[in-house]
């Protein structure tokens, strides 16, 4: 492996794993009331940027900043719904998740017509699972479990890695000059 593909790679689990580290942060503090919850949520809105900026170099700014919406969408929803969760509000729970489940969708297709290397199908399946197992750890603690919200994290984790690893092996496939 040479030090571009490392790199991407690299740079791609960091901010990929940022996402689902900040996301976790958020729902804990949130979940508890925590007094760092303002933080946590500045912090978790900054991975969409982030992550948008990663494909400026390969598809231009227009295509990093739309991913970057699309990804704040992500993150506006998901605070949304742990806060509905959080309040026992089903009725309103079940309406934003329908909300976050299109959301996805939408970054699928995006991600599909950006890279034809990213399959429509896969990222749909990918950002699916992302969404259950966040919201499984979010029950978890809910409930106390909280060996059950460890290990639901550990979940989110080792899926948000393929999460990244798919976005830079379809980079790579799709530029493989450069790499």
């Amino acid at each position: 492996m040479n030090e571009t593909t490392l790199s991407l790679k690299t740079n791609m689990r960091k901010l990929w794993a940022d996402h689902a580290i900040w996301t976790r942060q958020y729902a804990v503090s949130a979940l508890d009331n925590a007094p760092d919850m303002v933080a946590a949520k500045e912090r978790l809105l900054k991975t969409p940027d982030n992550i948008g900026n990663s494909l400026i170099p390969y598809y231009g700014d227009g295509t990093g900043r739309k991913l970057a919406e699309l990804l704040r969408k992500h993150v506006l929803l998901g605070v949304d719904l742990i806060e509905f969760a959080k309040a026992g509000d089903q009725k309103n729970f079940e309406t934003q998740d329908s909300k976050w489940t299109v959301n996805a969708d939408e970054i699928a297709g995006f991600l599909n017509q950006t890279n034809p290397h990213w399959p429509k199908d896969d990222m749909f399946d990918l950002l699916h699972q992302h969404l259950t197992l966040t919201k499984k750890q979010v029950e978890a603690r809910l409930d106390k479990r909280w060996n059950d919200d460890v290990a639901a994290f550990d979940d989110v984790f080792t899926e948000i890695n393929t999460v990244a690893d798919t976005i830079s092996q379809g980079i790579m496939k799709h530029f493989p000059e450069k790499f």
